[in-house]
């Protein structure tokens, strides 16, 4: 494969809750299926300042970028030299990959490109992608097995992957990963295109999985050490109604624990878990499954579990960027309350796994407050992981830099940008949903959706909005025809004076400028349950929805608990964290800034800064200590930017978290 070919690519993806599925009858929560339907990214068409732009330079920027990389790196030449063993060629270059999971980044952008399909037919990229998957194909072995290490040097292969198969799965081998990204690429083609070649090969290897794995005394009793399997074979059984993907998807989290480690997740049951612990990634994937089993079963014991993990994520484990996962060491978190700024590791796959997890809790229990988490993560520690131009990423994500944080063009372990490119194209599946007769209004952007009800009614949502950026959203309403049914409104948390759900954060002071709701331009009272505002009407052609939610520039402080935060300010105006960053500030010093709580603040739009961003000014000090000891405070101007926004003009400082007294001043 050429890498010229990869760039021409035009591809898109899909939230992994958009597979236009059977669902559980309106109302109900019986074993089938989420009691709430997502209605798929197909359906949701942006034409936002906001989100379109940056989709778009996903699609003709990021993803052939990546393409491009996945090629350079030799990812495709792996499958090649495992069909040249296999074909019983001598080959000369029998070194494994840099990584065992290396397998997996072709099938990330082979989702994506299966999409593209879906979205706009292309004779040539359809061609090219039947050429891709006959290559995957070429590389599997006989019975099943997909995992070109082994295969390209059977008695050598990557020192992680253990003598025999599997083996070592439960450490590092990676091989239940890779199967798990397979599973989900062919489900993603299958739905996209129809086509059952992908699919082919994913049930092969599943086959193998359920031959190999169980509870049976001649099978293997291990659980996989990087989750996801658990999440793809809930959509091979989705695809296929095979009842045995779902059994083995239960299996692989029941089989965890006791006698793991923390970093797996697997030193005691998942079920009896209450406190999210290790690889945030691996975490937010575990428990993206159990949620999938559960609502596939009816299992309550796994939605209580899951529901207690997420109240100590949320209350203990959060960062106000939505990120997760403070330490570098394992990229994990940390104990409750240990957020550090300067250190924050906050991998971007872990925010999406993040709003993976949010995404399948709201669909389980229609509650607005996982949609809160969802947005915060969405729009600053998810969104942050990608450059302005698309070609850059990040990692990690901390909240503090000194000047040493820099955005990479690739990395050895290229998850994080595999990730992205997968999931923006995918952010307008989780705008909006629907239940029997009512539709779940969740994110804001200006577009147009396509809505179907449970009873095979159709209804067009046109969302009229500068959010995030401006407050006010107007939704017109067009049923088929004259119509009664329910619209929910979300009414974010943090336009109710709740930064988060729980006590980890809080506004300094609360909002005098009310929430505004209207119909047709009458005033309706704001009764809300689980967060939402429910207009039950009957609905005609032309009638209007209009939501005022004040965007007043917020202080946000953090718990006591969280000794980083401490005397300590961060700044918030709708779902956007905001930052100070050096560029924006004199003498390009951000992190020995003083903003103190009286100090006046104000948001002005800028739109030839950063692509056209909100920005918050007013006055600070910067504080410095003289030879004596004494502190010396000097006035000065200050601007704060979104934090996604951050590290797109080189390096320097940059801080999240500013001192509003002399007590949470540092200097370094």
């Amino acid at each position: 494969m050429k890498a010229t070919v990869f760039t021409r690519c035009l591809v898109a993806a899909v939230s992994l809750s958009t597979f236009g599925l059977k669902f559980a009858a309106a109302g109900t929560t019986a074993p089938g299926d989420y009691p709430v339907k997502p209605v798929p990214f197909t359906a949701v068409h942006l034409n936002d300042l906001f989100w379109a732009p940056r989709i778009e330079t996903n699609r003709v920027t990021t993803i052939p970028y990546a393409f491009k990389q996945c090629e350079l790196s030799g990812r495709m030449d792996n499958f090649e030299r495992a069909a040249a063993v296999l074909r019983g060629e001598n080959i000369v270059n029998r070194r494994p990959p840099g990584f065992p999971f290396d397998d997996t980044d072709p099938y990330k952008v082979l989702e994506g490109a299966s999409y593209a399909l879906a979205v706009q037919p292309d004779a040539k990229l359809s061609a090219y992608v039947d050429r891709l998957i006959a290559l995957i194909a070429s590389a599997q072995e006989p019975d099943g097995y997909l995992y070109t290490t082994r295969t390209i040097n059977p008695q050598h292969p990557h020192a992680w992957a253990g003598t025999n198969r599997w083996v070592n799965d439960p450490e590092a081998s990676h091989e239940l990963y890779n199967a798990g990204h397979l599973f989900e690429a062919a489900a993603a083609h299958y739905q996209a295109t129809g086509k059952t070649n992908l699919l082919h090969v994913a049930l092969k290897e599943a086959d193998l999985l359920c031959q190999t794995f169980g509870p049976a005394t001649n099978q293997l009793h291990l659980w996989p050490g990087h989750e996801i399997v658990e999440m793809g074979l809930a959509k091979l059984f989705r695809a296929t109604g095979d009842r045995r993907y779902l059994d083995l998807a239960k299996y692989f989290i029941d089989v965890r624990g006791p006698g793991g480690n923390d970093y797996n997740q697997s030193r005691i049951k998942p079920v009896d878990q209450v406190e999210v612990v290790g690889h945030a990634v691996r975490a937010a994937y575990l428990y993206s499954g159990m949620a999938d089993v559960a609502a596939l079963t009816g299992d309550q014991t796994y939605i209580g579990a899951i529901d207690t993990l997420w109240e100590n994520c949320v209350g203990k484990k959060l960062y106000i960027t939505g990120g997760i996962g403070a330490r570098p060491d394992g990229e994990a978190f940390g104990r409750n309350c240990e957020l550090p700024n300067l250190t924050a590791y906050n991998e971007t796959c872990a925010a999406v796994g993040n709003d993976y997890w949010n995404e399948r809790l709201f669909l389980l229990h229609g509650d607005a407050k996982y949609v809160d988490v969802l947005e915060r993560t969405l729009y600053n520690g998810l969104l942050s992981g990608v450059s302005l131009e698309g070609t850059t990423f990040f990692y990690p994500n901390p909240l503090e830099s000194d000047g040493s944080h820099a955005r990479s063009p690739w990395f050895g372990c290229a998850c994080c940008p595999g990730n992205i490119t997968r999931f923006l194209p995918s952010v307008p599946g989780y705008f909006y949903a629907h239940q029997g007769d009512t539709i779940f209004v969740n994110l804001y952007a200006a577009g147009v959706a396509d809505i179907p009800l449970d009873d095979f009614r159709a209804v067009k949502l046109t969302q009229e909005t500068r959010y995030p950026w401006d407050g006010k959203v107007k939704i017109i309403v067009a049923p088929g025809k004259k119509s009664r049914f329910t619209i929910a409104i979300r009414i974010p948390c943090w336009a109710r004076n709740e930064a988060v759900p729980g006590d980890l954060y809080k506004f300094l002071d609360a909002a005098n400028e009310p929430v505004t709701l209207k119909v047709n331009g009458v005033a309706v009272p704001l009764k809300l349950d689980k967060g939402y505002a429910s207009l039950q009407r009957s609905w005609k052609s032309g009638d209007a929805i209009e939501l005022k939610l004040p965007m007043p520039v917020r202080r946000v402080v953090a718990n006591e608990n969280v000794r980083a935060d401490r005397g300590r300010v961060a700044l918030q105006r709708g779902p956007i964290v905001f930052c100070a960053e050096w560029p924006d500030n004199p003498n390009g010093k951000v992190r020995n800034l003083l903003l103190p709580d009286d100090q006046p603040l104000t948001a002005e739009f800028d739109p030839a800064l950063l692509n056209g961003v909100e920005t918050i000014h007013g006055k600070a000090f910067a504080v410095s200590r003289q030879a004596d000891g004494k502190l010396v405070k000097t006035e000065q101007d200050f601007r704060a930017i979104p934090y996604f926004a951050w590290a797109n003009r080189g390096r320097g400082e940059m801080a999240v978290w500013l001192a509003d007294s002399e007590d949470g001043t540092r200097m370094p």
